[in-house]
C-alpha cells in the first residue's frame, strides 16, 4: 500500500506555501474546471469563464483592503523587479526628483534601476546598520515636490518590517509589499501605487499585483513602450495581452480563503500567535539563538536568526532539514537562518520549529 505524502514544513522565502485547502480544490478541478471540459489553464483568457475568475480575483482583493473606487487593480508579470524600472519610466518626469527609503537588498535594486531614468536620491538608510532596522519616520528628509517617494515595506532577507508606515503628505507614496502584503489590515488611502510579487502572500509566482491611484495613471508619461504603461493595462482590465491565467485563477482562490478565515484582522492576529512562538524561542536561549533584526523592526513574515558558531549553524540546518524543516538558510548575504512564517504557514508548521530549537539547543547548548 502507498503511504500518504508527508507536507513539508516549508519555510521557503518565496515562492512560498500556499494553503492546503486552496492545493487540494486546485487538484479537484485541475482536470475539468466546473463543467467545462477543460483546464483552467487551457481556458481562452477572453472566454467568459475565465473573464468570472479574473474580475473575481479582483473583487475579493477589493473587499479584504476596502480599496475605493479611485484605484484600479492591475494582474501584470515580471516580478515586483520589473516594477523597479516601469514606476520611473511612467512617473520619474523631468526636473522632478523621487526619494528612496534604502532598507534592504530590494529597495537597493529598486534605487539602481531608477538611476537609469531620472534624478534619485536617498531618503533615508539603515545600510550602516547592516540593515538591522526600520528608519524612524523623523529620520526621512524628503521634497515636497518630488515626483514619488519609494519605499519596501518588508525585507524578506534582514527580517525587517514597517511597523507605521511614513506620511508624505501631497508627495505621492509608492511601496513594495511582496513579502507583506495582506498579512494585516492597513489604509490604502495612504499610497499612490502598491506593487507585490504573488509569491509570498498572494499565490503562486506568475503574478504581480499593482494597486494604483487613478490620478496617477492620468499624469503617466506617454512616451515609453506600450507594455510598459498603466493606463494600457488599466483601461484592458489587464487583458490587453495573454496574462498568468492558471496563476490568477489561484490568487483568486487565495483571496477566497483568507476571507473565509474572517479577513485581515484574524490573518494579522494567527501571524501574531506563529511570529511569538519562534520569537520567544530566541530571547528566551540566553544567547544560544540571537535575531538580526532590532526588537522594534522584527518581522513577522522572515524571522531571521543565528547561532553562537557557525558549525553548530551548519548542523542545526542540516538537522532541521531531516526532521522535514524546509527553507531555513538564511540568504547567503546575511546567512544565518531565516524562518519565512507567510500568511500559508500554519501555526503547527511554527510550533515544531520552535520545539525543535528548544530540543537542539537542550543537546547542544
Amino acid at each position: 500500500m502507498k503511504k500518504p505524502v508527508q507536507r513539508s514544513y516549508n519555510f521557503n522565502a518565496g515562492p512560498s506555501a500556499l494553503p492546503h485547502e486552496v492545493l487540494k480544490k486546485a487538484q479537484k478541478e485541475l482536470l475539468d474546471f466546473r463543467g467545462t471540459g477543460m483546464s483552467v489553464m487551457e481556458l481562452s483568457h477572453r472566454s467568459t469563464d475565465y473573464e468570472e475568475i479574473h474580475n473575481q480575483a479582483i473583487a475579493r482583493l477589493k473587499e479584504l483592503l476596502s480599496i475605493p473606487e479611485n484605484y484600479e487593480v492591475l494582474f501584470l508579470q515580471g516580478g515586483g523587479s520589473l516594477q523597479f524600472s516601469m514606476i520611473p519610466m511612467n512617473f520619474l518626469q523631468p526636473g522632478k526628483k523621487a526619494g528612496y527609503i534604502m532598507t534592504g537588498a530590494w529597495s537597493e535594486k529598486a534605487f539602481s534601476e531608477a538611476k537609469l531614468f531620472g534624478d534619485v536620491y536617498q531618503t533615508a538608510s539603515t545600510k550602516e546598520d547592516n540593515y538591522r532596522r526600520i528608519p524612524k519616520l523623523n529620520e526621512l528628509q524628503f521634497n515636497h515636490d518630488d515626483a514619488y517617494i519609494h519605499f519596501t515595506s518588508n525585507n524578506t532577507i534582514f527580517g525587517t518590517q514597517w511597523q507605521e508606515f511614513p506620511d508624505t503628505g501631497d508627495v505621492p507614496l509608492i511601496a513594495d509589499m511582496s513579502s507583506d502584503i495582506l498579512s494585516k489590515p492597513f489604509d490604502i488611502n495612504k499610497f499612490a501605487l502598491i506593487y507585490a510579487g504573488a509569491q509570498k502572500n498572494l499565490g503562486p509566482s506568475g503574478v504581480t499585483v499593482v494597486i494604483i491611484r487613478k490620478d496617477m495613471i492620468e499624469k503617466a508619461n506617454l512616451t515609453i513602450p506600450t507594455m510598459l504603461k498603466y493606463s494600457i493595462h488599466a483601461k484592458n482590465n489587464s487583458l490587453y495581452h495573454t496574462p498568468p491565467t492558471f496563476g490568477i485563477y489561484m490568487l483568486g482562490e487565495v483571496l477566497g480563503w483568507i476571507q473565509g478565515l474572517g479577513g485581515l484582522n484574524e490573518i494579522a492576529k494567527q501571524n501574531e500567535e506563529k511570529g511569538k512562538l519562534i520569537y520567544d524561542t530566541i530571547d528566551d536561549s540566553n544567547g544560544f539563538y540571537y535575531g538580526h533584526a532590532e526588537l522594534e523592526s522584527r518581522s513577522l513574515m522572515n524571522i531571521t536568526f543565528r547561532l553562537k558558531d557557525e558549525e553548530l549553524e551548519k548542523k542545526f540546518l542540516t538537522e532541521a532539514k531531516k526532521e522535514g524543516f524546509v527553507g531555513l538558510n538564511g540568504h547567503r548575504s546575511v546567512r544565518g537562518c531565516r524562518a519565512s512564517t507567510y500568511n500559508a504557514v500554519p501555526y503547527e508548521a511554527c510550533k515544531a520549529l520552535s520545539e525543535f530549537m528548544t530540543q537542539f539547543q537542550k543537546i547542544h547548548g
